[in-house]
């Protein structure tokens, strides 16, 4: 594929944690774990603790998005979770942002930055350059379901150009409405990344191989 693809495990059947994770593994380019503490997002979901037991069985990255409104207070317990990249808002981040980014690259994690679909590239255009990863929110934070906000496809290709004109290196990620309907604008915008939940892969069939099948056949079009 001419993506990779992050599996969002806030979305997968966690009755079939072991199955899952373990077939997963062997295709995706990483996983995507969120982490809402109910302040920042009225939504409660992952952990530190699920991160730990992810690590058990997943020979692959993960990456922790921190839907939290201190996420300073989460970063030493994820690295000592395994988790491989700290994916941070820029909205909650003023103030500190250098210094969790050295902090995160110090326990030898790579760095994400988060836009809500608001929220304006020059906000973070002074870290940016330290960014291994920069993620488009096409959804309000907090939530599976919500409908795609087509406007971020405009933030998608600014992001490439801004990348390209400053000579940096991060990949472009999508979170939000990944599915059949919206694979090839956003690839055609310029995403590198996808992160798949529900509508792209966990509700595609029941069995995870024919759900992934399903969703690589139609990535494959584009």
């Amino acid at each position: 594929m001419k993506v990779l693809i992050a599996p969002s495990l806030m979305c997968m059947d966690l009755t079939k944690f072991k199955e899952q994770i373990e077939f997963l593994d062997q295709k995706v380019g990483y996983f995507h774990i969120d982490i809402m503490d109910g302040h920042y997002v009225p939504n409660l979901t992952l952990s530190p603790f699920f991160v730990s037991q992810v690590r058990k069985i997943s020979t692959k990255p993960l990456d922790c998005h921190l839907m939290v409104t201190n996420p300073e207070n989460y970063i030493d317990d994820l690295a000592k979770a395994g988790c491989d990249m700290v994916t941070l808002h820029v909205e909650t981040i003023s103030g500190q942002a250098f210094r969790l980014i050295e902090k995160i690259k110090k326990l030898g994690m790579q760095v994400g930055i988060i836009f809500n679909p608001e929220t304006e590239i020059e906000q973070a255009k002074y870290y940016l350059p330290k960014a291994d990863k920069v993620t488009v929110l096409t959804v309000d934070p907090g939530f599976a379901g919500q409908s795609f906000i087509p406007e971020m496809l405009e933030k998608i290709t600014a992001l490439k150009d801004w990348r390209a004109k400053h000579n940096l290196h991060y990949q472009i990620e999508v979170d939000g409405s990944c599915n059949p309907k919206t694979y090839e604008i956003l690839i055609q915008a310029g995403a590198d990344v996808l992160i798949v939940g529900t509508s792209g892969l966990f509700n595609n069939a029941e069995d995870i191989a024919d759900a992934w099948d399903i969703m690589q056949r139609e990535i494959a079009k584009y």
